[in-house]
């Protein structure tokens, strides 16, 4: 059975920095693509950062374009968003996804979900 742990989630100040991570257990890395996934309060889950099964590619959505970076280790299973220059309405609850197909968009059906993390921006 897949399963995805999320950690690195916390209270920060705008302009500073987390990491988070997602480990991901029950099957091979890099058999999926991987999505980070942002739902804020009284909003829809939203992709903001995505990247190719084969790691070649990535997608940034324009809210956090160039602030942001995805990344992963298939080697040790985990993939990590850190988060740059962090403002109040990045404030949300952050999903990683896992999916079989090569890459992930806003339209792909996720196979795998994890718990999500609480990021909480302060002004």
């Amino acid at each position: 059975q897949v399963q995805l742990v999320e950690s690195g989630g916390g209270l920060v100040q705008a302009g500073g920095s987390l990491r988070l991570s997602c480990g991901i257990s029950g099957r091979a890395l890099n058999t999926y693509a991987v999505g980070w996934f942002q739902q804020a309060p009284g909003k829809e889950r939203e992709l903001i950062a995505s990247i190719s099964r084969s790691g070649g590619s990535t997608f940034y959505s324009n809210s956090v374009k160039g602030r942001f970076a995805i990344s992963r280790d298939n080697a040790k299973n985990t993939v990590y968003l850190l988060m740059n220059s962090l403002k109040p309405e990045d404030t949300a609850v952050y999903y990683c996804a896992v999916d079989n197909e090569p890459v992930i968009t806003g339209r792909t059906r996720i196979d795998h979900w994890g718990q999500g993390t609480q990021v909480t921006v302060s002004s």
